[in-house]
C-alpha cells in the first residue's frame, strides 16, 4: 500500500509499505478515504515529540470503509462506512468505564501518563497512522462508530478530533453564564474552542493569534472579537484593560508546544528542544485570566519540563483542567449541533490533497502558506 513515511525532521514520503494485518481477534482493517494532517502532526514533523521513530506513518484523524475484520468484532461489517476517533481504548479498563478514553490503560505499554494514539510516536503507543491507503483499528468494537447517512464525509473527518478537542477545551473552561472567555491560538481547535464556548453560555469571546487571516476565520466562523498580539505592546495589559482590569474569566491554550510570542522561550523548546513546549500561550494565559479563574489546555505538549509560571497560577488560585480528548464521549451531543445546523466543522477546511502530494501539505501547513487553516487528505 501507499502512505507517508516519517524520514526525519522535516522530511516524509511517500512509500510503499507492508500491508497492515489483522493481529487480534477484535481488530479491524479500514480502507482509508480521507483525512487530515493536525497541528499536533506538526509537532512530529518539527521533531518536538520523543521517540518519533524513521519509518512512522503519521495521521489521526480519519473515515474511510472496513475491509476486513476480527472474528470477535460484532458492532461492524465488511464494508461499513466509519469514522474513528483519534484515541485507541479498551473499553473496559478503568479509566475507559469513566469515559476517560484518552487514558486507556491497556493500550499502550510505553507510559503511564496518555493512552495510545494513532501514528503518534512510540510515547503514546507506536501505532501506525492513517496517513495511508489502509490502517489497522484496534478494538474495532468499541473505537469506531458508523458514519450517520445524514453526515458529510467531511464533517465526520473533523469530528475525529479537532471539532470534539475544541468543544472539550471550552467544556474544561467550566464557562458560566456571562464569561469573558479568551482563546489562544486561532487554528483549528482554537476556532471549534471559540465556537463552543458560545454554546456554553459565553458571554464574550477573543480569539488571540498572530496570523490575520486566521483571525478573520475566527471572526467569520466562530463570531468572536480577535487582537493579533504583536499589534500591542503588552499583550497581558491589554487583556487586563478590556476586562475592567480584572483578566478573563476563562483561557484556554488551543496552541500547545510551538507558540510563538517569546524569543527565548522560542528558542529554547521548538529549536533547541531544551523543554517539552514553548510554554508562551499557557504562560499568557496564567497571567491573562482573572483570579480564581479557569484554565484549558487542549494544545499538546511533549513530556518534558517547560517553564511554566507555576507559583502565579499557586498565587492567583487557578483552577487548570487538561486533558486528551475523550472523542467518543463527546459525539453524542457534536451528532445533534452538526444535525441540527447549529455546527458545520467542515467550514473551516481550507485545503484537499491528494495523499501523493503530503509533504506539499506538510509543508503548506506548517509555513501558514496560501492561507492554510485545515487541510484533508484525499486518499481514494
Amino acid at each position: 500500500m501507499r502512505a507517508m513515511v516519517y524520514r526525519g525532521p522535516y522530511r516524509i514520503r511517500v512509500e510503499e509499505k507492508e500491508m497492515p494485518r489483522i493481529e487480534h481477534p477484535n481488530d479491524a482493517i479500514v480502507r482509508v478515504t480521507k483525512g487530515a494532517i493536525c497541528g499536533s502532526d506538526l509537532h512530529l514533523y518539527h521533531g518536538m515529540i520523543p521517540d518519533t521513530r524513521v519509518g512512522m506513518t503519521f495521521g489521526h484523524e480519519f473515515i474511510g470503509t472496513v475491509e476486513s475484520i476480527g472474528p470477535s468484532v460484532r458492532n461492524l461489517q465488511v464494508g461499513d462506512r466509519v469514522m474513528v476517533p483519534f484515541n485507541i481504548f479498551c473499553g473496559s479498563c478503568f479509566f475507559c468505564s469513566r469515559q476517560l478514553y484518552g487514558n486507556c490503560h491497556n493500550v499502550n505499554a510505553n507510559a503511564t501518563a496518555v493512552g495510545a494514539i494513532y501514528g503518534y510516536s512510540h510515547t503514546a503507543g507506536g501505532f501506525d497512522g492513517a496517513q495511508a491507503e489502509y490502517v489497522r483499528v484496534p478494538f474495532a468494537d468499541v473505537g469506531p462508530s458508523k458514519i450517520p447517512e445524514w453526515m458529510d464525509e467531511e464533517d465526520a473527518v473533523m469530528l475525529t478530533d479537532a471539532c470534539p478537542t475544541g468543544y472539550f477545551g471550552a467544556e474544561l473552561g467550566d464557562i458560566k453564564e456571562g464569561d469573558v472567555v479568551a482563546v489562544f491560538g486561532a487554528g483549528p481547535v482554537g476556532l471549534f474552542a471559540a465556537k463552543s464556548a458560545w454554546l456554553m453560555g459565553a458571554g464574550r469571546v477573543i480569539v488571540i493569534d498572530h496570523l490575520d487571516y486566521r483571525l478573520e476565520k475566527a471572526r467569520t466562523f466562530a463570531h468572536a472579537e480577535t487582537i493579533n498580539f504583536t499589534q500591542v505592546d503588552d499583550l497581558i495589559v491589554w487583556m487586563k484593560k478590556t476586562t475592567d482590569h480584572l483578566g478573563a474569566d476563562v483561557c484556554i491554550d488551543a496552541v500547545g508546544a510551538e507558540a510563538d510570542g517569546a524569543f527565548f522561550q522560542h528558542v529554547t523548546s521548538v529549536k533547541l528542544k531544551m523543554q517539552g513546549g514553548s510554554p508562551v500561550a499557557l504562560n499568557w494565559a496564567i497571567d491573562g485570566v482573572r483570579k480564581g479563574g479557569t484554565i484549558s489546555v487542549v494544545g499538546a505538549y511533549g513530556p518534558l519540563f517547560s517553564a511554566i509560571k507555576f507559583g502565579d497560577a499557586f498565587n492567583k488560585g487557578l483552577t487548570i483542567r487538561t486533558n486528551q480528548c475523550s472523542v467518543k464521549r463527546h459525539w453524542p451531543r457534536l451528532f445533534e449541533h452538526v444535525k441540527n445546523g447549529v455546527l458545520k466543522p467542515s467550514e473551516i477546511i481550507t485545503h484537499r490533497i491528494p495523499l501523493e502530494h503530503i509533504a506539499e501539505g506538510y509543508h503548506i501547513f506548517s509555513s501558514k502558506l496560501d492561507n492554510c487553516i485545515k487541510p484533508i487528505l484525499i486518499t481514494n
